[in-house]
């Protein structure tokens, strides 16, 4: 399968703008990742890990001091590419209120498209198969100020998506909604991947939502630690905890219960699967 994104040896500081000899602290130290098409991936780590800083590098918001990053197939240091990166890699932030821009809900999904001279007729189309694909059509002529913080984040990503891109990235977009638009927003994440083929990366402090993608990596002190599928990233528990980071509950019971010297699977991840689990240890 070919790479949407690819990340070579990156490294990266924030320039030091105070006036001082003591050189810029670096934030991420030799980072390589590939990512491929049509790969719903999960970014964990704690605050200064680095996984914020390696999302914002995959669509040239910044640029790497050192190393490369390719995102569908161009070189994101080539300024001549910008306008082509940011078409097959979009970028939706934590708060929706900083991408919307219009006064209706179907003019600020159409934003983008307009400074792209994208033809009246395939814009409405486009707009409306937007918000239909995230379930906010109903919503089209409603103010966005008047929506929910789950149905207003729904709407940046149907602006992100009218641009037809191969890859989005989320950069924590869940971390300012209450459980229910959290739920929202992951289900038309999953629906993107799942139904259109959209490679998906979600950087996400919550353990159950790294939980449903395909692939999660763990950054720690600007390096990445961990890169597997979700059973087997969550069954380090100790090595979680230690970075900060915690496990789904039901891999945490049966981490413990391993300890107590009940044997207990670790790599689950899923309810149903730990109350087989614990069925089956209560019959022996």
């Amino acid at each position: 399968m070919d790479n949407i994104i690819s990340a070579e040896n990156v490294e990266f500081h924030y320039d030091n703008n105070f006036d001082t000899d003591e050189p810029p602290v670096k934030v991420l130290k030799g980072v390589s990742l590939d990512i491929r098409k049509g790969e719903f991936l999960a970014v964990l780590g704690h605050n200064g890990s680095g996984k914020s800083t390696i999302a914002k590098h995959f669509n040239a918001i910044l640029l790497p001091c050192g190393g490369k990053v390719y995102a569908a197939g161009f070189d994101t240091a080539d300024d001549d590419r910008l306008f082509d990166i940011r078409q097959h890699v979009g970028m939706v932030f934590q708060n929706p209120d900083n991408q919307i821009v219009a006064t209706i809900v179907e003019e600020d999904v159409a934003f983008a498209l307009e400074n792209m001279g994208v033809d009246p007729d395939e814009m409405r189309e486009r707009v409306d198969n937007a918000l239909k694909s995230v379930g906010m059509y109903e919503y089209r002529e409603h103010s966005p100020h008047q929506l929910s913080g789950g149905q207003k984040q729904r709407v940046a990503i149907a602006g992100i998506i009218a641009m037809r891109p191969d890859c989005i990235i989320l950069d924590e977009p869940t971390a300012m909604l209450d459980p229910k638009g959290r739920r929202e927003v992951m289900a038309t994440v999953k629906q993107l991947n799942r139904d259109f083929g959209i490679t998906i990366v979600i950087i996400t402090h919550y353990m159950d939502e790294a939980a449903q993608a395909d692939r999660i990596v763990v950054m720690d002190g600007g390096r990445i630690i961990l890169d597997d599928v979700p059973s087997e990233v969550f069954s380090h528990v100790d090595e979680m905890k230690r970075i900060g980071l915690d496990v789904p509950q039901v891999t945490e019971l049966m981490h413990r219960m391993g300890k107590l010297g009940f044997d207990a699977d670790t790599h689950i991840i899923d309810e149903e699967k730990c109350a087989e689990a614990l069925f089956e240890l209560l019959k022996k």
